[in-house]
């Protein structure tokens, strides 16, 4: 088996990966990256624009984990959402053939099932991303784009991964809502959808407008209230709760902060109150995490469920279980999708027009480094920042 080299943007393995030691960040370093020809049911590709996402960060962060190491690779190439153009497919690729453009479909791994246990290009082994001039993916890593879509390339690369993560989220979310209200769900006056800002809450209130729910997003960015309100999403301004952080820790022993949260944290109640008529959420999407879980969870109505398929402000959250019993709650969790999903997704979003709202600002190859330092900084002035790689 013969061997492509080609220019990447390259991740190295950290230098001291001890777990007693404060991980060192990473840095994108431009150089050749060499890979093995694809086998039969793999494709060559060159990617034409990608998605920035918020798993490539927390690879150059090397938190929760140094992927390299994870890996057990000296380095590794991250970029796991965007579109491809099949160069040359596997004798036994059925899925693509060649000059095919594609969404990439990020499942590293998958279960007999087909339901993803590791993700491409993070800490899938042997697996490559976005940030190279030439690729190789498995045939159920593409996705065909619709022929004459509706819809722009980048709004493809924006929708790979955040899009497919919500539309298998959201079915699992809305199957249990309805097993909850069985037939009393017609005398449900307002149902209510809430979410926690982000590009992912974005693409769900949408998939919940769809369905026929009201749908609510905290935001503190001001930019971002207009293109929720031409969406039909109801804005609310998160600045006005500021001091919604929980931290277990300091709130056990900090009474000053322990009156603060309290504060935001009943500010956030009642704006949740007044604008659901006093029912609460009846979903709640919440992909940040730790910091904001026990307010969602007191956001939640009776008969609610409280859905996730991230944790992008903290992995450990904790509950008490007699509460969540006796308002009938359930928590959802979810992982990316099954290719069938993937499939399903795609097509929903051409024949509903359900696809991200991109920016206009395109980083091109050379400015990725600044890509990934905007975006860790908050910098970026769409949920879904777009690079290009190649030329389309």
């Amino acid at each position: 088996m013969g061997i492509i080299t080609t220019e990447a943007w390259v991740l190295h393995q950290g230098p001291d990966a001890r777990p007693s030691n404060k991980p060192e960040p990473g840095e994108l370093k431009r150089e050749a990256f060499s890979f093995p020809e694809p086998e039969e049911h793999e494709v060559l590709a060159e990617p034409i624009y990608g998605c920035w996402e918020a798993n490539m960060t927390h690879a150059l962060e090397r938190l929760p984990i140094d992927i390299c190491l994870d890996r057990g690779e000296e380095k590794v190439v991250i970029g796991n959402a965007g579109v491809v153009r099949v160069l040359k497919p596997g004798k036994a690729v059925k899925t693509v053939k060649e000059g095919d453009l594609c969404i990439v479909f990020c499942s590293g791994v998958w279960d007999e099932a087909g339901y993803p246990l590791k993700i491409l290009a993070y800490d899938a082994p042997n697996t490559m991303g976005l940030l190279a001039k030439r690729i190789k993916l498995h045939e159920k890593q593409v996705i065909r784009i619709p022929r004459h879509t509706r819809h722009s390339h980048e709004q493809w690369a924006a929708f790979s991964l955040r899009y497919i993560t919500a539309w298998a989220n959201w079915g699992m979310a809305y199957g249990c809502w309805l097993l909850l209200m069985g037939n009393d769900r017609d005398t449900d006056a307002a149902p209510f959808v809430w979410g926690w800002g982000g590009g992912v809450s974005l693409a769900e209130l949408l998939l919940a407008k769809h369905s026929g729910f009201r749908p609510v997003m905290l935001s503190s960015n001001e930019q971002r209230f207009e293109m929720l309100e031409k969406h039909g999403i109801k804005p609310i301004d998160r600045r006005k709760f500021a001091n919604l952080y929980y931290d277990e820790r300091r709130y056990k022993s900090d009474l000053p902060y322990r009156r603060e949260y309290l504060a935001s944290e009943e500010a956030f109640l009642q704006v949740v109150r007044e604008n659901t008529g006093g029912r609460g959420a009846s979903i709640f999407i919440d992909y940040i995490g730790a910091p904001v879980f026990r307010a969602t969870l007191k956001a939640l109505g009776l008969r609610g469920v409280v859905t996730t398929a991230g944790w992008k402000g903290g992995m450990m959250t904790s509950a008490a279980r007699a509460i969540e019993c006796m308002n009938w709650h359930i928590h959802v969790h979810t992982h990316y999708a099954t290719y069938q999903q993937g499939l399903a997704a795609a097509r929903f979003a051409e024949e509903r027009d359900w696809i991200p709202p991109v920016g206009s600002d395109v980083y091109g190859w050379d400015d990725i480094p600044r890509l990934g330092s905007d975006y860790a900084a908050g910098k970026t002035k769409t949920y879904f920042p777009i690079y290009q790689v190649n030329p389309l």
